[in-house]
């Protein structure tokens, strides 16, 4: 399909000419037809001007400066108090309602016009996804353990997580197809019968899936799920399992199982009296059953989390009339992925970047939003910053630790007054003392590196 030529293909044309190419050629190579390169050619030639000749028509109606006014009032502004989304006919019809939220006697656009600007530059505020917010100081090392494992793994490595919770939904009415058998229309209404909780192991080395399902997940049902699984292999074969921070999965029961299975004795409740000590026993190497903690808010690093994606694709949208059927059809998916399907899930994603991504998202919220952060997220926020600029300083551009300074400069009475209004003594001196800690480390960093540069 031709395209308009732009200045900048004009100018292509006539150094493409200029240099001997055949004008066919160049057409093809910029996608317009033989009598506009030639055209161009001529007005070059006969006139040197490449430029468009004024045309008569209205003039514009809206400035380059009233357009950027409404991109900013429809992107960064809220229908509500702190709240709310705008359409384009809601939008369109307050400012009608009220132009001076443009400034200067910018007349209000229609929805049409509001959508033709928006397009032009190519912005869809409307559009969201979820995503989780790094909150673990420790991400970053703990990330890295996993890639090297799954880089290098062991023999027997298995992912496991747990699905608490799936609801069983019975629709009113059965599924109809329609006669061309291009759609199916469900029903929008449906009712609850009970929930399932849904139990998977992946092996890493083939894919396959050992999976159970439940009434609960409580820890004695977690534990009974583990040891039968362990119990699947010879005694003293080594076994790494990798799994999230769920509080069943960092209790002394727990240990106590992992113990018994490893065959060594668990030490005693005084001496695991913490998580942090119970993580750190579980994670040893010197035992037979290894447990491999994903960070927080790190869920994505645990491939059963993908098999669980799938899982909920191809079953979970049916219609069950007790957690009984839902409980047979999951089996009966699991056996057919491990008969047909199985295949090994291979980790490629490095972590390349997102050092960087974790500084701007906080530097965004600094700006945007710090009044509304909730104070342990906070305090989580500075140390994990801190860390950053320790161990992974040289991962994140020198204009991004300026930024953060910056922010933390301009930010600082909102975050001195969301510390204030803690009530918690504990939480209180502990974000004081994680904002001292970032506040000190970020100086020394940048002067040295300053320092450096000069």
């Amino acid at each position: 399909m031709a395209m308009l030529p732009t200045i900048q293909s004009r100018n292509a044309m006539i150094a493409l000419a200029d240099s001997g190419i055949e004008v066919r050629a160049i057409a093809i190579a910029l996608l317009c037809s033989v009598q506009t390169v030639r055209r161009w050619i001529r007005r070059s030639q006969t006139t040197g001007d490449i430029h468009d000749r004024p045309r008569s028509g209205r003039p514009a109606l809206y400035s380059e400066e009233s357009k950027l006014r409404i991109v900013a009032f429809y992107c960064q502004t809220q229908p509500l108090p702190n709240s709310g989304r705008w359409s384009l006919r809601w939008a369109a019809r307050r400012l009608q309602a009220d132009p001076t939220r443009l400034g200067g006697n910018s007349v209000p656009p229609s929805k049409s016009t509001l959508h033709r600007i928006l397009q032009s530059n190519r912005l869809k505020p409307h559009r969201s996804r979820y995503f989780l917010h790094i909150t673990d100081p420790d991400f970053f090392p703990k990330m890295e353990h996993l890639i090297d494992l799954y880089r290098n793994p062991p023999h027997r490595m298995f992912f496991f997580d747990e699905c608490p919770g799936i609801q069983v939904l019975k629709r009113l009415t059965p599924d109809l197809q329609t006669n061309d058998m291009r759609q199916r229309l469900e029903e929008f209404e449906y009712i609850r019968n009970g929930t399932l909780d849904v139990f998977a192991f992946l092996h890493h080395a083939d894919g396959k899936v050992v999976l159970e399902c439940h009434a609960n997940h409580t820890t004695n049902t977690f534990v009974d799920v583990f040891r039968r699984h362990v119990d699947r292999f010879p005694d003293g074969e080594s076994l790494h399992y990798v799994m999230d921070n769920l509080s069943t999965h960092r209790g002394y029961a727990f240990c106590q199982v992992v113990a018994e299975l490893s065959g060594i004795a668990c030490p005693s409740k005084h001496d695991l009296s913490n998580q942090a000590k119970r993580v750190q026993w579980l994670c040893r190497q010197d035992k037979r059953i290894v447990i491999h903690f994903t960070p927080f808010h790190g869920s994505w690093l645990n491939p059963v989390e993908i098999w669980f994606g799938i899982m909920g694709a191809k079953v979970l949208s049916e219609s069950f009339e007790s957690p009984e059927q839902l409980k047979a059809v999951l089996e009966a998916f699991a056996d057919d992925w491990n008969l047909l399907l199985a295949h090994p899930f291979r980790w490629s994603y490095d972590g390349k970047g997102l050092h960087d991504k974790a500084v701007t998202r906080f530097v965004t919220m600094l700006r945007s939003s710090a009044a509304m952060m909730e104070l342990r997220t906070l305090t989580k926020q500075l140390r994990l910053m801190t860390n950053l600029l320790k161990d992974y300083f040289s991962e994140v551009p020198m204009e991004r630790w300026r930024q953060l300074a910056s922010s933390l400069s301009s930010q600082s009475e909102v975050v001195a007054a969301l510390i204030q209004r803690e009530m918690g003594p504990k939480r209180k001196e502990n974000a004081q003392q994680a904002l001292d800690g970032l506040t000190s480390t970020l100086k020394q960093r940048l002067l040295s590196a300053n320092e450096l540069a000069a």
